[in-house]
């Protein structure tokens, strides 16, 4: 895959997230820095550190939406993850060390997909001759001096209606794998999901290999024949060493909702166990060794994005250790009004280009009005000045409430366009603005 350049990566966030830019441009960096990190000399290689980010904004401001993008542009393993799953070790929950465990699995999957890729070929034509095998009767001792096709001819005749599809309808009897396992309960305080996994696996290895005969349609035989012979051409071992190599090298993770372990007094109720997160997490972020089912996974060139909305706490109420290991901090941007109409219009999957492809699939064409969209926006921002600011999740709420009544009879509205009007939009939505509780329940 090729490796995007600062600028190509900005461009690619600007498609689906409406300004910040600040933000967009600090994951640009980190992300192109991971890539030049590889290229310098191994001995200067592992100095250079990753220079972790933490994004502060309020909701709704496209904190998440940053991190769901980047996951697909970044050519590495990258996991988003909420700092509020875990809890501090002793304490029921998850453990912080689980979440290089999840990013060694999505990278081990990754690198599976990869080699997949590399020996589909070869495994296609080794699933070729497979079903070839079960589709021809066994026909050995007819003497073929009666002037009877060779079992070659015959083969090559059930080929060629194979690749056109002729057999797809025919039934096979295929060999497969039975999965049953053993039940395993395991209670323990942390990393309970992770220990039963493993102990599962084990019990797996140790037990030999049960098949069981499966009927099945030609086509389904083929892929799974094709999964089979993948498998058996791709090196586990190999695999499994370059994945941890890649997660050590070039692995990110997202961790959002950081501000929901910090904590403003210290000493008393939850607050103690929040803390615990955050000295648990530590180690993690500067450097530790962590233990996975596929080996040792080091962490310290991990890169790590924290993000947080920090409304009843602030940056400062991380501890002094925490707050030292993410040294880039970029502010996120209210949204405003001008925001809100690039975001309900501009983006690839812009709301107003979404209810429309959805009403298309009932033959109804959605049209909005330029004075409708912009009435739309200045609603949302009125409730969220009125209420709580969500950002532009308000969107949402205002965009549903709107088109609820044509969503319902848009299967009797077939083949009919509908034009959405500021009048229509005053009269769906105008009397939360009259009365603000309703807008607190309702929107």
């Amino acid at each position: 895959m090729k490796q995007l350049t600062p600028k190509e990566i900005m461009e690619e966030l600007d498609r689906f997230i409406i300004g910040q830019h600040k933000a967009k441009k600090a994951v640009s960096v980190a992300l192109r820095n991971r890539w030049r990190r590889q290229m310098i000399p191994a001995d200067l290689r592992d100095e250079v550190a990753p220079k972790n980010i933490i994004m502060i904004g309020p909701t709704g401001v496209g904190k998440t939406e940053i991190a769901r993008r980047l996951a697909r542009l970044a050519n590495a393993p990258f996991l988003k993850i909420e700092a509020t799953k875990f809890t501090e070790v002793g304490y029921v929950g998850r453990d912080v060390e689980s979440m290089i465990r999840d990013l060694t699995e999505l990278s081990v999957n990754m690198l599976k997909k990869e080699e997949h890729e590399r020996v589909k070929e070869k495994a296609t034509l080794a699933a070729e001759e497979r079903i070839l095998d079960l589709l021809i009767p066994k026909r050995r001792g007819i003497s073929h001096e009666t002037g009877e096709e060779t079992p070659d001819q015959s083969r090559e005749k059930i080929r060629a209606r194979f690749k056109a599809g002729g057999m797809n309808d025919r039934t096979v009897e295929l060999d497969v794998p039975d999965r049953a396992l053993p039940i395993i309960e395991i209670f323990s305080s942390q990393g309970m999901e992770e220990m039963d996994m493993q102990l599962r696996d084990m019990f797996g290895n140790m037990l030999p290999q049960k098949t069981k005969k499966r009927k099945m349609k030609v086509g389904e035989a083929y892929e799974h024949l094709i999964q089979e012979e993948s498998r058996k051409l791709i090196d586990m071992d190999r695999v499994t060493s370059d994945a941890v190599d890649r997660v050590e090298q070039s692995g990110i993770i997202f961790l959002d909702e950081i501000d929901k372990i910090a904590s403003r007094d210290h000493g008393h109720g939850p607050d103690v166990s929040r803390e615990g997160v955050q000295r648990d997490i530590l180690p993690i972020v500067e450097g530790t060794t962590v233990t996975t089912k596929y080996g040792m996974v080091k962490t310290d060139h991990i890169l790590f994005i924290a993000a947080g909305a920090f409304h009843m706490s602030k940056p400062a109420d991380l501890i002094p250790e925490l707050q030292g290991r993410f040294p880039i901090r970029v502010e996120l941007d209210a949204l405003t009004r001008d925001d809100f109409y690039r975001i309900i219009t501009e983006p690839d999957n812009a709301l107003i280009k979404q209810y429309k492809a959805l009403l298309k699939t009932e033959d109804v064409d959605l049209e909005f009005q330029e004075e409708a969209v912009r009435e739309i926006t200045d609603i949302a921002q009125r409730i969220n000045e009125m209420t709580e600011n969500i950002g532009a999740r308000r969107l949402y709420t205002v965009m549903e409430k709107l088109l609820d009544d044509i969503s319902f009879t848009a299967p009797d509205l077939k083949g009919q366009k509908i034009d959405v009007s500021r009048a229509y939009v005053r009269e769906k939505l105008g009397e939360f603005l009259d009365k603000e509780d309703l807008s607190r329940y309702i929107l």
